[in-house]
């Protein structure tokens, strides 16, 4: 079951994606064509170690939704674009899309975009350590570590140490 957790709640990014870990290897049993696909960057973290404990490095893929968003011409191309990398056959596949931190559902959009110039997949399921409310578009995740309610101009901030340990924070927002 997920956490809850506020502004005053410390913050355990690594028991969060054990919850998270267990959640998606329950939902994955029984699937025969599953693949992990991680929406860059902190996405791409929990997507690198979801497939290294459930064996599916060789179905993990990464997603940059940089030139898929709705507010590209608004706001311009982020600064650390990185490759779209999917190296194995999409169609027939049940996807498990990973980010960081859901909030308004724009970026997920933007990333089943992406997927779908890859093939039409069977199913995709959405994971995420944190899912912090405040949706624009109807986008709920099937897997999740945490639901979080924080205070107005304050965000969840996901961090991976050189060790590989994830650190998760709240900090104010300056979007």
């Amino acid at each position: 079951m997920p956490t809850h957790i506020n502004d005053a709640d410390g913050l355990d990014a690594e028991a969060l994606y054990r919850d998270l870990l267990a959640q998606v290897r329950a939902g994955l049993t029984g699937v025969a064509d599953a693949a992990i696909v991680g929406i860059h960057s902190g996405g791409a973290w929990l997507a690198e170690r979801l497939a290294a404990d459930l064996g599916l490095q060789s179905r993990l893929g990464f997603i940059d939704v940089s030139f898929y968003r709705d507010d590209f011409a608004r706001k311009g191309l982020h600064p650390d674009v990185k490759p779209t990398r999917i190296e194995f056959n999409v169609d027939g596949a049940t996807i498990v899309l990973v980010d960081d931190v859901l909030y308004t559902g724009r970026t997920v959009r933007a990333a089943i975009n992406v997927l779908f110039d890859y093939g039409r997949p069977q199913r995709i399921m959405l994971a995420a350590l944190a899912d912090r409310g405040g949706r624009e578009l109807p986008v709920a995740a099937d897997f999740v570590g945490a639901h979080a309610q924080l205070a107005p101009g304050r965000s969840l901030a996901l961090a991976r140490a050189a060790d590989g340990q994830l650190s998760l924070t709240i900090e104010d927002d300056n979007a």
